[in-house]
């Protein structure tokens, strides 16, 4: 019985995960990592690959949990397995397996911090005081708009603004290179920015 399991098709280094599914593995459960790894990358064989995940998943959950990892510590784990599957081919028995993979946990960590970094300077945003030109601002602190709200409502913008937004505050460009890629003005991206978080706000409020 394995935590995670893969089903469908994967090309690509696209999986579907689906939970607790039973699979017939017996066969590679006494084979060493790197041997079961190797199967993965040249013959594309699931059932090593759910030995692995199988093998190393209670090791991973532990490993984010140390990290101070809370409430995601199974989503973390999929995407690093996810991980593994899709750069495969870049596996090479130079190292342990083991030390292959806590490389990829870690940088999935470290994406995930940014990503709630980004989330952090977005909600920071939306509780700072509006541009003169709009609805004063909303009662709820930033602190009470989740990642889910954030996601969903920055779906809703037009594609200028959701632009204005991606740079400007998910990848902390300033106004002058946000400028520049997007060859507006600066002060297009100013107004666009404040529209931006005026809509964000109307729409968390309403959520």
């Amino acid at each position: 019985m394995c935590l995670l399991n893969v089903t469908g098709p994967l090309s690509g280094g696209i999986a579907h995960i689906t939970q607790i599914v039973k699979m017939d593995y017996a066969e590679h459960t006494e084979t060493d990592d790197a041997a079961l790894m190797l199967r993965v990358r040249a013959d594309n064989d699931r059932d090593a690959f759910a030995v692995l995940v199988t093998r190393h998943q209670k090791m991973l959950l532990n490993f984010f949990a140390r990290s101070g990892v809370q409430y995601d510590s199974e989503d973390l784990v999929q995407q690093t397995f996810l991980r593994l599957y899709r750069y495969r081919d870049r596996y090479v028995v130079t190292a342990k397996f083991t030390t292959f993979l806590f490389l990829l946990a870690r940088q999935v960590w470290i994406d995930e911090l940014r990503r709630r970094k980004r989330n952090e300077r977005l909600k920071e945003g939306l509780a700072a005081e509006p541009h003169p030109g709009f609805s004063e601002p909303p009662s709820a602190s930033a602190g009470e708009f989740g990642d889910v709200d954030l996601a969903r409502a920055l779906m809703q913008l037009p594609e200028g603004l959701r632009q204005v937004v991606e740079l400007g505050v998910y990848q902390d460009l300033p106004y002058a290179e946000v400028a520049e890629i997007l060859k507006i003005p600066i002060g297009t991206v100013k107004s666009r920015m404040f529209n931006a978080l005026a809509k964000l706000r109307a729409f968390l409020e309403k959520a």
